[in-house]
């Protein structure tokens, strides 16, 4: 990767910023509705302690069970502690909760505000870092005028299809579009904010520093710039992205993103604050030394990458167009080994993947979203165990 020292005075600057306070009526790019901005740092940089070890060059998956079926265009997924689910709808703005051992679905209500239209609507959603005190749900979607992070108030005592709050909008003036509209969003080890945004088909978006377009961002729990940033009071975190579908951090607290490619590479990235991963100047590997090289790139019929987890040493990334399971072992930022295919086909269109504690994960199918062909079923949660 570029920039190692950058990397480094940029974590350094970082430990001797102290949590702020800041205000923004939420009505411009980036403004928050709320002031308070705790303490945090760029999640850049692993802490100390053993050397880490390679995971075996080949992995196995099993699909233990499925969890649920019947989802219509399901996006985002929020794991919850008692081992139930929180599914996103993009194209009905609900979310539902799906019971984890016998796939009971309840919606909780639908999001107002959400315009669904082509890859927009209800995307990524994610539980607050206080959550067991709080019980806020946050959420990625597009509305008439941009794309946008909300969050709610999650109250079960309520009845089913009754149980948000109002949305408190905390970040707006995403740009959106038909096509590329993000969407991914994640607390990060440091519990700031991260969200995956796309250029929206602008492709100049994404090399400017000053648009929200084709950026991963990072943001206080209150939608502001978060403490740390590489950008002194913006909430660009990294640039010239395309796409952003997923984020994830491996056990070194080090953050991984994938993205999609226009004809050519798909790419999984290692996420250096403040660097430059070239679209549209450079689409996968470059020999320009101002872009950062993705660690894996792929062809965009193997994969079209949405959501990606951690677990068992490896990135696991789910493929749309290339309906299956990537596997990327890794070593450190780098690939130790080839990316190996799982589910190849069996499953349809792969949307979101997340840890779902040791060796199993959640994956979430894609084929009711307009672009697969749903099967008796559709859409499914699944429960693998991998290695």
């Amino acid at each position: 990767m570029q920039r190692r020292a950058v990397t480094a005075v940029l974590a350094a600057a970082a430990l001797l910023l102290t949590a702020g306070c800041s205000s923004g009526d939420g009505g411009t790019a980036g403004g928050g509705d709320t002031s308070a901005s705790p303490s945090g740092t760029a999640a850049s940089s692993p802490p100390t302690g053993a050397a880490e070890q390679t995971p075996p060059a080949k992995g196995s998956v099993k699909v233990v069970r499925t969890v649920a079926t019947g989802l219509n265009s399901p996006w985002g997924l929020a794991p919850l502690t008692d081992g139930d689910l929180l599914v996103s709808s993009r194209d009905e703005a609900t979310i539902t909760r799906v019971d984890g051992k016998t796939g009971r679905k309840t919606e909780l209500g639908e999001v107002p505000g959400v315009s669904p239209a082509g890859e927009g609507g209800l995307l990524g959603i994610a539980l607050s870092p206080e959550y067991a005190s709080d019980h806020m749900i946050y959420a990625y979607f597009t509305s008439a005028s941009d794309n946008r992070v909300v969050r709610m108030i999650y109250d079960e005592r309520k009845p089913a299809g009754q149980q948000l709050g109002a949305p408190d909008t905390v970040f707006r003036g995403i740009p959106k579009g038909m096509i590329h509209n993000g969407g991914r969003i994640a607390f990060g080890p440091d519990k700031m904010l991260y969200a995956g945004t796309g250029e929206s088909g602008d492709t100049g978006l994404s090399q400017d520093k000053e648009s929200l377009g084709g950026k991963i961002l990072r943001l206080t729990p209150d939608g502001e710039p978060a403490p740390g940033n590489p950008f002194p009071g913006s909430a660009v975190y990294s640039y010239g992205h395309r796409n952003v579908q997923g984020l994830a951090w491996d056990g070194k607290q080090r953050l991984f993103a994938s993205e999609f490619g226009q004809n050519t590479w798909d790419e999984l990235n290692a996420i250096e604050p403040g660097a430059n991963y070239g679209w549209p100047e450079a689409e996968g590997r470059s020999d320009d030394s101002a872009f950062e090289n993705p660690v894996e790139q792929w062809s965009t019929d193997e994969a079209s990458p949405s959501g990606i987890a951690y677990a068992e040493g490896s990135i696991w990334m789910a493929g749309l167009r290339g309906e299956r399971l990537w596997r990327v072992p890794l070593k450190g930022t780098e690939a130790s080994a080839d990316p190996q295919a799982f589910l190849e086909g069996e499953y349809g269109r792969l949307r979101t993947v997340a840890a779902a504690g040791g060796d199993k994960l959640w994956l979430v199918t894609s084929n009711t979203d307009g672009r697969g062909n749903p099967k008796k079923g559709d859409d499914r949660i699944l429960e693998l165990e991998v290695s």
